[in-house]
This record gives structure tokens, sequence and C-alpha cells, in this order.
């Protein structure tokens, strides 16, 4: 492998000159307001804050997708040595590196918690895993303090996986040492694993348990299969983006999309896939246990949730993104990028509402306050992050490769 430091980006082309610093800290008041204004709305509820626990908790997961979806993304493009994506995988490292933020985000689920706040979780209730049999024997797992120690464990092995792939990256932009690539594929099988496995059993502990008596061993890939959806849909968006301001203008080509848009329509075609196994195996043993968990998902209100996913996050980005030309169209692109982050949004509401037993529209302004507010917190890190550093990978070897890609 060569190095090709011959290759030369303009720092207009490659850095957010231009860009206004007080954007940064202004996404970050609106962040605080609107998650004030979900607190007082939470407040007035008078239920334990039991539903704004909740819809944090899907505000988090939706957004913590983002990140681990962008950090796997990561690995697979150095495991599979895909020349094209090396301009792009900047986007990706920068999109993905906000662990430490995730871990600040997640100390309102985890604090309450602690201190013995069960609004959110049944089995972190004494009484109620005295009375049942089956949390009594699930205790020695579902408990506050060894919840608290996984979930330390988790982010530890994100922030590791993180700080390698970022750390290694930024310094080939410096020295443009090709044995860092060469490092950083042979560590890209592992970190696959471990995010797989951490991802999974982080699913597990912060949705999967809020109905402690129902499991599935698809779960796991099943929520992780639409993080990944969902954050190379960001990943389209923020090039889109950087490109209509000026950034990355002659980098990233039609090329570089419609192999975006390749891997975007794989990621939705296994989504559905893994969607449908867990409904089908369940729905052939009919064991009441676990057909409960589809029953709450299947009457009143969340039945037109669940329709609606079927056709909005499978059948319709399907035949959208089928065609050659829709991939290389970027408005269409862009268009199917947006609507399937709307549509992650509502798959996690889909995993952690319904089984509250909320009367009316399943969604309202307290989780729409919390979702803007987390968003809001991710983009100000996300733009911050983007702003210290080229926005591609100006020294890496492939660089040459990817910039003069063609889809044949």
């Amino acid at each position: 492998m060569k190095s090709n430091s011959s290759i030369e980006l303009s720092p207009r082309q490659t850095t957010l000159e231009g860009l206004s610093p007080r954007i940064v800290p202004g996404l970050r008041i609106v962040g605080a307001a609107a998650l004030a204004i979900g607190c007082a709305l939470g407040l007035a509820r008078q239920d334990g804050m039991q539903l704004f626990l909740r819809a944090y908790l899907t505000s988090y997961c939706y957004v913590i997708g983002l990140v681990l979806g962008s950090l796997l993304l990561v690995p697979l493009l150095h495991v599979s040595r895909a020349g094209w994506g090396v301009v792009v995988r900047r986007l990706a490292e920068i999109l993905a590196d906000h662990v430490p933020l995730m871990f600040i985000l997640f100390l309102p689920i985890v604090l309450p918690l602690l201190w013995g706040n069960s609004s959110l979780y049944e089995w972190a209730d004494r009484q109620a895993v005295e009375h049942d049999e089956l949390l009594h024997h699930k205790a020695p797992y579902l408990n506050p303090a060894f919840f608290a120690i996984r979930a330390l464990s988790y982010f530890a092995v994100w922030w590791l996986v993180a700080r390698f792939f970022v750390d290694r990256s930024l310094e080939q932009d410096a020295s443009g040492d090709p044995k860092l690539t060469v490092r950083m594929e042979r560590a890209s099988g592992p970190a696959i694993l471990l995010l797989g496995l951490t991802v999974t059993f982080a699913s597990f502990d912060w949705l999967m348990s809020l109905d402690p008596r129902w499991t599935s061993t698809i779960y796991g890939i099943y929520f992780y299969s639409g993080a990944v959806v969902a954050a190379v849909a960001l990943w389209i968006l923020a090039a889109m983006i950087l490109q209509a301001g000026g950034w990355l203008k002659d980098v990233i080509t039609v090329e570089h999309y419609h192999d975006l848009g390749k891997l975007l329509f794989a990621c939705v075609v296994f989504w559905g896939y893994i969607a449908f196994s867990q409904y089908l195996l369940i729905w052939y043993a009919n064991i009441p246990e676990e057909t409960v968990w589809y029953r709450d998902r299947q009457t009143g209100p969340w039945l037109y949730v669940s329709l609606a996913l079927v056709v909005g996050h499978l059948v319709m980005p399907f035949l959208g993104l089928l065609s050659r030309e829709m991939k290389r169209n970027k408005a269409i692109l862009g268009f199917w990028a947006a609507w399937l982050l709307v549509f992650h949004w509502i798959d996690v509401s889909w995993l952690t509402m319904p089984n509250l037993k909320r009367e009316g529209f399943p969604v309202g302004p307290v989780e729409l306050c919390l979702t803007a507010s987390l968003v809001c917190f991710y983009l100000a890190s996300v733009l911050r992050q983007a702003m210290d550093r080229p926005l591609a990978p100006v020294r890496d070897p492939r660089l040459a490769e990817s910039l003069a890609f063609e889809n044949f």
C-alpha cells in the first residue's frame, strides 16, 4: 500500500470555514429549553414522571442509535476495504464520536433507578419482585446496581472503539502513514463483534426489560439494524447539507451517493427481514407469554403505527430506492433519507411506549420536546467536532482511488 501524499484538497473543501461559531451554543440553548419544557410537562401530569422517563428513554435510544450506527459504519468500511467510502468515512467518524455526551445524557435514566425510582422499570420495584416469581428469578440480572455496571461497561467499549478508529484516522491526516490503515483494517473485525454484542445487551437492558416478562433473542439485532438504517440516512443528509453549504463540493460525487443509496437500500431490506423473522417466530409458536408483546402493538392506535412501520419503513423506501436512477438523484435520495430518520423515531417509540397503557394519540408534546432537546445536544456536539478536524481523510493512501471512483 503506497502513501498518497500527492493528493491535495483545499481547506475550503475539507474544513468548516465560514460557519458561524454561534450555532453550537445556539443549539445547546434550544436543547436546554426543550428539555425544560418537556420536564415541566412531565411534572404537570403528576404520574411520578413515568411518561417523562419513558419519553426520555425513547429520545435517548433514538439519538444513541445514530451514534452507534455511525460507529459501526467506520470499521465496516475498513474491514471491507471499501475504496469508494474513503472520502465519506470522516463524516461517519464525526457522527460517531460522541460516546462521552451519550454517557452524560444517560444519567437521567440510571440515577433515578439507583435512587430507588421504579417508574421506568418494573423490575426495580422491590415489592413487585417479591410478589412475582419470574421477576424474582431474574433479579440477579435485573437489578439497579448490575444494570449500572453493565451500562458502564458498554460505554467503555464504545468509547475505546471510537477512540481507536478516530484517533488513528486523525493521526494519518498528519503523518500519511499507510500502516495506520492496515492497523485499522485488522482491528475492524473484533470491533464489529464487540459493537454487536454490547449493543445487543444494551437493547436488552434498556428497552426489552421495559416488559421484563417478555424476551426475544432477535430483539438486539432488530434495534441495531434500525439504528444503522438511520445512521446511513443521516450520513447521506450530512454530506448533502455540507455540499449545499459549499463544502466537499468536488470530493463527494454522484458515484458516492449511488453507493450510499445502495447501502441504505440494503439496510432497509435487512431491517425488514429481521422484523419479519421476529414476528413470524412468535406468531407461529403462539405462546401467550410471547404474543402479549405484539398484542399491545396490534390494538388501539398502535395498530395503525404497526401498519405504518410496515409500509413506511419497508415497502415504500424499498420501492423508492430500488432503481439506479433513484439512488443517483440527490433530491430523491435525500427525501428517502429524511423519511427513514422520521420512521426510525417512530420505530423506537413503537418499541418503548405501547406497554405504558397510555390512552389517546400515542405521541404527545413531551415526546416531541425531549426528542428535539437530545437531537439539538447531539447536533451541537457534531458541529463542534466537525469544526476541529478535516471533513475528509486528507492523507488516506486510497484517497485518489476514492476521488476517481465510478460505478459500472
